[in-house]
């Protein structure tokens, strides 16, 4: 099968963060099971992100070369309507992610979702990563009928890989979080939760990875704080650099009020790492054996993980439960059923 990926999301993990790792990860699965898949994206990179992906959706042509078009979130709306080979493929809702932003973010996130709501309406069939999605796709953009869930998917084989090639170890107590930083993801919470714990876990590090529009107000907070000597700021990293901060960390933790699903639970879990995280959006489904915790609660999460520090052996348990439930998102499974999903090719 021709398969045609219509995304604006940089084609780099440093830029696109985990809604590439998993669009990457996707085409080779289906590649490695005979298909071809070619990704069409924008040639010229625009300091405004949300004009340079409506230039790529104007420049957007339909193409009978393909049996399948897949658009990623609001990418395709304008070739959408009356192909009937032409799949909307929502890696969150954005309609949804909007409600936690504020300014020049909300606006032109708004701006997106309202293409978006006309990518799902016009396309032949919708896909999304969860229940949750699904519901918020029906609240916010009409649609009568319930999408196609079709998770996200790791590479374990290769995941696992890369966690071998890279160990790290640390004498301190190492927390980690990994996430663009937008409000939603809730990272100032983290921070407020260093600076109680560091008097109860005196060797306690939190390491975050990433970087985003809401970064000047975390450092900002993280100063007015003293967290200077327990938080470390990594910025975006390499796959091989990842890997290393999970082979390094005791508990990852993902404090974020907003998943329409979360790679970096996929990767936690593959990781044998135990995970703290809300118990809000997609988080249940993905991680339920996780310790999740009351949204937007500093005291809840700081005291989920002080109780796994004094615990190696509830981290053990949830490293080995984590261990075996990540293996159904392997990314041969996923690609089939992403298939069967899209394209109405029977999963074998």
């Amino acid at each position: 099968m021709r398969i045609r990926f219509l995304t604006s999301t940089p084609l780099d993990v440093r830029r696109g963060s985990g809604t590439y790792v998993g669009i990457y990860v996707l085409a080779r699965a289906l590649q490695n099971l005979g298909h071809t898949v070619r990704f069409e994206s924008p040639r010229h990179r625009l300091p405004i992100y949300t004009l340079q992906r409506v230039i790529f959706n104007r420049s957007l042509r339909p193409s009978a070369e393909f049996d399948l078009t897949v658009g990623f979130d609001m990418d395709g709306y304008r070739i959408a309507a009356g192909s009937p080979g032409h799949v909307a493929s929502l890696k969150g809702v954005i309609a949804d992610e909007v409600r936690f932003e504020s300014g020049l973010t909300r606006f032109t996130m708004s701006m997106q979702a309202g293409r978006e709501r006309l990518h799902v309406q016009r396309a032949a069939r919708v896909l999304v990563t969860s229940r949750y999605s699904g519901e918020r796709a029906q609240e916010y953009y009409g649609l009568e009928q319930f999408p196609a869930v079709v998770p996200e998917p790791i590479d374990l084989v290769e995941w696992r890989r890369l966690l071998e090639l890279h160990p790290a170890e640390s004498s301190r107590f190492i927390v980690l979080f990994v996430g663009r930083f937008y409000r939603r993801k809730r990272v100032d919470v983290l921070l407020r939760v260093a600076a109680v714990l560091r008097e109860s876990i005196p060797n306690l590090e939190i390491r975050i990875v990433g970087n985003g529009p809401f970064g000047p107000q975390l450092h900002r907070l993280s100063r007015d704080l003293n967290l200077g000597g327990t938080v470390v700021w990594l910025g975006d990293v390499s796959r091989a650099e990842l890997a290393a901060e999970y082979n390094r960390c005791a508990v990852f933790c993902l404090p974020s009020v907003q998943e329409g699903f979360g790679i970096v639970l996929l990767e936690a879990m593959a990781a044998s790492r135990p995970i703290v995280a809300s118990r809000a959006a997609a988080i249940p489904e993905v991680v339920p054996h996780g310790v999740l915790v009351e949204p937007d609660s500093p005291e809840a999460l700081a005291a989920a993980i002080e109780a796994l520090h004094r615990s190696p052996d509830t981290r053990a348990s949830l490293c080995r439960s984590g261990a075996m439930w990540v293996e159904q998102f392997d990314a041969p499974r996923v690609a089939r059923l992403f298939l069967e999903a899209s394209a109405g090719v029977p999963y074998l």
